[in-house]
């Protein structure tokens, strides 16, 4: 039998490998950017065409390399960041492995210029599908330029399963954003076609937020802070009312590297608890620092995943340092300002040396008066307390379910009772039904909004409205304008990034307005007006429809059940969905 074992091509290899750094092109986008933090960049520019499959280009005012260096980074375990194995738990850089550049290079056509500032000359090096073609003297600026184009060109099955330019582009954004916002003192700059996305200036960490998510999230940010000796934790927290039910503006950093962590954002959401609305998450921006040798970055090809040593302390610093600030700020109510006693018990088991050497941490007190009697106290309820109890008594009777009459011109009787689970229970005629008023109303305005449409029905604002655009949605407001006039908007760009609303169409509140153009702004790309026009239809029959929780009285219900009928009582949405069903009372007799 012949031997059948044997070593793969180097450029397969590099392929396959590629596979675990380079999934799209948003991989590309965070390897390119991190390089660029790594060598020191105070102005970084990212360039994009097509989302990322045709070209990213990334030029940074980084120290650059050398002739020798530039050559050596596209070599597979190259690196300038470890020298041995223990290095790997010191890592205070983005990148490191050596992995990144030669598996970008395998699966695309690469062009690198880069000079060191005291050179005279720099560096161009083009690679492609992973083969080396040249590398000469060029006149470049100081630092680097890489350019990636016609990504997975020589890996068709890989480019097959990209998605479309609207979600790549998300993917695209979401990167710029993590590597941005970590590192608010450098000037970012990005481009999508030739369409300036975002422009970020140097500054603080709330201008860094306010400038990528827009002027209306700045009212909204409550800042927190706290230091535990081996670690900081800061950043800023939005306020209920910034809460949504997507996954919103929810970002976490260790060392100014972003990384994702269900267990920490069950830390924010319990900080929250009580505060929200079932469903809804709120927004966050979190810093961690501490030491290096504490956290292991290396569990994830795409590094996003970290390993904490002490993750548990992490949770209540994080949970308790949140639910004070909220209390501090007049958002929730809090007895005292205290920190978390959960925390500082933690802290006591984990570092009993220090709470007996840097710093002391006092145990909550309780004091209990063992002599109370509440009963000794009790007074016998006088007439007045005896009435009011009476009172309380009937209405409650009174609000039970009884038997209605909802239609008076009708010659049978209708019963009409509330269900636990938000359903009701309707007798009509002989038959009981079982509403979905939560439906029935969805059908309901879906009818009204089509009269409404027709008609072209507006109406003005007393005082013109102004929503603060950041540059996404400044961009997406240019592609869908032409379609709201139609749809009774009167709107336009005062100044800036700011939009002036002065007529909205009818049915649509003033306070709901914000929030609507939100959903609108939401989606990057409409491919076709009939696109839009679904998304739109979409997002205004949730804003217009109620659940079935949200009738929880009769003269509600009935007044629905009355419009509904003048409908025809149909039984299906054009979807499919059930607004009724009918309770076969009949099979219960069975049961007894």
């Amino acid at each position: 039998m012949s031997d059948i074992i044997q070593l793969l091509p180097d450029h397969v290899a590099n392929q396959i490998a590629a596979g675990e750094v380079v999934q799209r092109p948003a991989s590309i986008v965070k390897e390119l950017l991190e390089n660029a933090i790594d060598a020191g960049a105070t102005k970084i520019e990212l360039i994009v065409r097509d989302a990322g499959k045709n070209l990213i280009q990334v030029v940074d005012d980084g120290k650059g390399m050398s002739e020798t260096d530039a050559r050596m980074a596209f070599e597979r375990h190259a690196t300038s960041k470890i020298r041995g194995t223990e290095d790997i738990f010191k890592i205070s850089t983005k990148g490191f492995r050596g992995e990144a550049l030669a598996s970008i290079a395998a699966v695309a056509q690469v062009e690198l210029k880069t000079k060191l500032h005291d050179a005279h000359l720099g560096t161009n090096i083009y690679i492609e599908g992973g083969t080396f073609h040249f590398q000469e003297p060029v006149q470049t600026s100081e630092g680097s330029s890489f350019s990636v184009k016609n990504l997975f060109y020589n890996v068709p099955a890989r480019r097959k399963f990209l998605k479309n330019n609207n979600v790549e582009f998300r993917h695209v954004i979401d990167e710029f954003q993590r590597v941005a916002l970590a590192h608010e003192n450098t000037e970012f700059t990005m481009f999508h076609d030739d369409e300036p996305i975002f422009r970020l200036r140097k500054g603080t960490q709330m201008q860094r937020i306010v400038d990528i998510f827009g002027r209306k999230l700045q009212p909204l940010l409550i800042p927190i802070r706290e230091d535990i000796l081996w670690c900081q934790l800061h950043g800023f927290v939005a306020k209920p009312e910034g809460a949504k039910k997507t996954r919103g503006e929810q970002f976490i950093f260790v060392n100014g590297r972003f990384f994702k962590s269900n267990y920490f954002n069950k830390a924010v959401q319990d900080a929250f608890e009580g505060l929200l609305l079932p469903g809804y998450t709120p927004s966050f921006f979190l810093f961690l620092e501490l030491d290096p040798e504490k956290i292991d970055v290396n569990i994830h090809p795409q590094k996003t995943e970290v390993k904490f040593e002490d993750e548990h302390l992490i949770f209540a610093l994080i949970r308790s340092t949140i639910k004070r600030s909220l209390g501090i700020y007049n958002v929730a109510p809090s007895l005292d300002f205290e920190r978390d006693p959960q925390l500082d018990e933690m802290m006591q088991k984990s570092f009993p040396s220090r709470s007996n050497g840097e710093q002391s941490f006092k145990m909550p007190e309780v004091s209990v008066d063992r002599d109370y009697n509440p009963f000794l106290e009790e007074k016998s309820p006088g007439k007045a307390e005896i009435q009011n109890l009476a009172e309380m008594y009937h209405q409650n009777i009174s609000a039970a379910p009884s038997k209605i009459n909802l239609f008076e011109d009708e010659d049978f009787d209708e019963d009409l009772m509330r269900l636990p689970n938000g359903y009701w229970l309707f007798n009509k005629g002989d038959r009981t039904l079982m509403l979905d008023l939560g439906r029935m109303h969805r059908l309901l305005v879906s009818e009204k909004d089509k009269s409404a449409q027709k008609q072209n029905l507006s109406h003005a604002l007393l005082f013109s409205l102004e929503y603060h655009m950041n540059e996404i949605e400044r961009n997406k407001y240019r592609s869908i304008k032409k379609f709201l006039p139609e749809l009774g908007f009167d709107m336009k760009i005062a100044h800036g990034n700011v939009l002036r609303i002065d007529a909205v169409p009818e049915g649509l509140k003033e306070t709901q307005v914000m929030n609507f153009l939100e959903n609108l702004f939401d989606i990057l790309e409409y491919k076709t007006e009939d696109d839009f026009m679904h998304f739109y239809q979409n997002q205004w029959n949730k804003l217009q429809s109620k659940s079935r929780f949200d009738f929880i009285y009769k003269n509600d219900a009935e007044q629905l059940i009355k419009e509904f009928t003048a409908l025809g009582f149909p039984e299906y949405l054009p979807n499919g969905k059930r607004c009724f069903y009918e309770v076969p009372f009949n099979d219960f007799k069975n049961k007894f």
